[in-house]
This record gives structure tokens, sequence and C-alpha cells, in this order.
């Protein structure tokens, strides 16, 4: 490729793009940024959540707040079964509702920050049986702490907001997982992720709820979700899309 062609990668994303071709030390500039998107991701892992700040950032919607067996930060991070399980003394209430909400820090408390907000408030756009359910909030959780949770509210499904493990690139993308039936126990083929949620090159928090939405109703629509849930939510967007919808790219 010539270097025109990596000056329009380097537009198109915010990933690290053909630093030198030669061999030759990196210029300080692309070093100093390197150990700061570095740090940043350090920091992102170590972060704790502010759960009063995230309570309130969702607006007055109630929220339900539990912890898993991993009691700090050090713990959670070599421990991730410890993440996957409820603290003995969470309690939950019986609500046999058909779609429970959990957002847990995951390994980015910086992106439940960000994004979960903004996802939360589209995704009640479309999915209008969120707006009267709590959403449970989980310190040092796991993708699968889901299970016991959904399980425990009487959920007919379960969505999983979760901080995503920082990049050089992104340090605060978040990921969301569905999981129909949830139940301890169940593999991770049981779910569907939409993930790369943010604001940098990312999946924007409408474009997130779109699909998750699909995901949602399809999952009803066919009574299962995981590798038999194949999303298909683009399908008409990319069939009637052109090359000249994306930025920096021309039509020929």
């Amino acid at each position: 490729m010539s270097v025109p062609d990596f000056d329009l990668l380097r537009r198109l994303t915010p990933a690290r793009v053909r630093l030198d071709a030669a061999a030759r030390p990196m210029p300080l500039s692309a070093l100093l940024s390197f150990q700061e998107d570095h740090a940043a991701a350090r920091d992102a892992i170590h972060a704790a959540l502010d759960m009063d700040g995230l309570a309130a950032a969702l607006g007055p919607r109630p929220c339900l707040r539990v912890e898993s067996l991993a009691t700090d930060r050090t713990t959670y991070l070599r421990r991730p079964d410890l993440g996957r399980q409820l603290a003995p003394q969470a309690a939950l209430p019986r609500l046999d509702c058909p779609l429970a909400l959990v957002i847990c820090d995951g390994l980015s408390a910086p992106a439940v920050m960000a994004q979960a907000p903004g996802v939360v408030a589209a995704l009640s756009d479309r999915l209008p049986e969120l707006a009267a359910q709590p959403v449970v909030l989980v310190r040092g959780g796991r993708v699968a702490i889901g299970d016991p949770i959904g399980a425990a509210l009487g959920a007919r499904m379960v969505l999983v907001l979760i901080g995503e493990r920082p990049g050089l690139s992104v340090a605060d993308s978040l990921g969301a997982y569905l999981t129909l039936n949830p139940r301890p126990g169940l593999r991770d083929s049981a779910r569907n992720c939409v993930s790369n949620i943010h604001l940098r090159g990312g999946l924007s928090h409408e474009a997130a709820a779109d699909r998750l939405a699909w995901l949602v109703r399809e999952a009803r629509r066919i009574g299962t979700t995981g590798v038999a849930l194949k999303d298909e939510s683009g399908k008409d967007a990319l069939a009637g899309g052109r090359p000249a919808d994306m930025p920096g790219i021309r039509p020929e």
C-alpha cells in the first residue's frame, strides 16, 4: 500500500497503522502517545466503579446493587471464577420479568460510566418493557454473573452491559451480552454479544440499541440465544448501503 492509502486508513480508525516502515527509532510523538494510551488502559482495569454516579446517570429508574465473590480488584483480576458468582449477601426480588438489565464494571469501569447510560436510554426507547424494570448494578462482575441474577429475578432473558478489556486505542469500550433462560452453569455459546460500543470510531449507542433490540425480538421469536441466533440486524442496511456512505471511501 502507498503512503496515501495508509493516511486514509488512519482517518478511519483510532488504531495505530504503519507507524514507520523503516528500521529506525519510533518518533517521540508516537512513543509518548503509546505510553499515554498504555497508562490509560492500565488505569481503566484498576479503576473502581462509582455506583452512586452510575445510578445518578441512569436517571430516575430504580437500581439494585449487588457484588460478586471477588471482594477486591486484585482478586477480581486473578480469580475470574469469583466474578461469575453472586456474593451470599446479595438479595434480589422475584420480578418474573421478560427482560432483566444488568450493568457490571468488568475490566473497564470508565467504559461503563461513559457508555452504559446512553445505551440504556436508547434501549428504553426501543424496548418499552425496560422502563418499568430496575437495573441491577454489579461490582466485580463478569459476564456470567448475569445468569444467577436473571434466575433470581425470574427473568425470561438477561442483558449484561459490561466494560470490555481496554486496548491501546480505546480504554472505554462497552460490551453487551444477551442470554435467554438465564441460570447458573450456562456456557458462553448460549449468549449473543454486541461489542466495541464507544464513541471513538466504535458502535454508537443508537446503533448498539438497534442491534440489541433486534436480537431480543428475534430471540423471543425463535426461542433461543447463542450460536443458533445469527445477528442479521444489519442485513437491510448492507443491502442498501453505498461506498459513499462510509467516510473517506470514494465510490468507483
